[in-house]
């Protein structure tokens, strides 16, 4: 009789625990705001389609609008690029005209010099000679 009460226990507790679980299941779906409720009414489905429709068309303008702005900014760095290029041609030309005023300047000392008009010092005073 031992062995027919600890079964009757055991199959009770095994059939507590799977019902408790039942219900636990049950009450977390019917308290879950996530979920969606069964419907067999079209307008729900249509109205569903429609927010994801309208989702995904907001959706598309926010990204058009992004590459819009990002294809607006790369001409802007494009034409910087352009600005920047031409300034550094200028620059480059300078410096090669100032390189040739440099070397002309140092010909025209050392002609002075070899004529002995004039003489050039080491820490680069330059004297005039009578």
């Amino acid at each position: 009789m031992k062995k027919s009460v600890v079964a009757m226990l055991v199959a009770f507790l095994i059939t507590s625990c799977v019902a408790v679980s039942i219900f636990a299941v049950g009450g977390a779906a019917l308290f879950n705001k996530n979920g969606t409720v069964a419907s067999n009414a079209r307008s729900q489905i249509t109205t569903v389609s429609d927010s994801n429709s309208a989702s995904q068309t907001d959706q598309t303008a926010q990204l058009q609008g992004l590459i819009a702005q990002y294809q607006d900014r790369e001409k802007q760095y494009q034409q910087r690029e352009q600005e920047l290029q031409q300034q550094l041609a200028q620059a480059n030309a300078q410096v090669q005209s100032d390189q040739e005023l440099i070397q002309q300047t140092r010909s025209l000392l050392s002609a002075l010099q070899q004529r002995g008009l004039i003489r050039v010092t080491s820490d680069g005073r330059i004297f005039i000679n009578q």
